[in-house]
């Protein structure tokens, strides 16, 4: 079967896309788990009574301040937000241009069926 070259192309750049869904669904799913392991130990942070803490830093542990280190944690969720936020959006507008050019290619391949009948 002789395939269209607009058809073609549209499946390349579906394909690309939908690769980079899935590079975007790591990130998204890694970002995740970042922000759960800070609000874990934000949570474990706020209920200690020790005035004692201890961060890894490499592969060190360091002593540290409660409230600088909650401090720390609170940017550092901040900032896992913000990039959640953004991985969120870019993977909606691939997601939403994949169905754009899935539909544009069913379109094709019906009109052309339709034209061979």
């Amino acid at each position: 079967m002789h395939q269209d070259p607009k058809v073609a192309e549209k499946i390349e750049e579906l394909q690309l896309l939908e690769h980079n869904i899935q590079n975007i669904a790591g990130q998204k799913q890694a970002t995740q788990i970042e922000l759960n392991e800070i609000e874990t130990a934000s949570e474990e942070l706020e209920k200690s009574q020790d005035n004692e803490v201890f961060k890894i830093s490499g592969n060190i542990m360091l002593k540290s301040n409660p409230k600088e280190l909650l401090s720390e944690l609170k940017e550092k969720k901040k900032l896992a937000t913000l990039r959640l936020e953004s991985v969120q959006k870019q993977e909606k507008r691939f997601e939403d241009r994949a169905n754009e050019l899935k539909d544009e290619v069913q379109k094709i391949v019906k009109e052309q069926s339709a034209k061979k009948e």
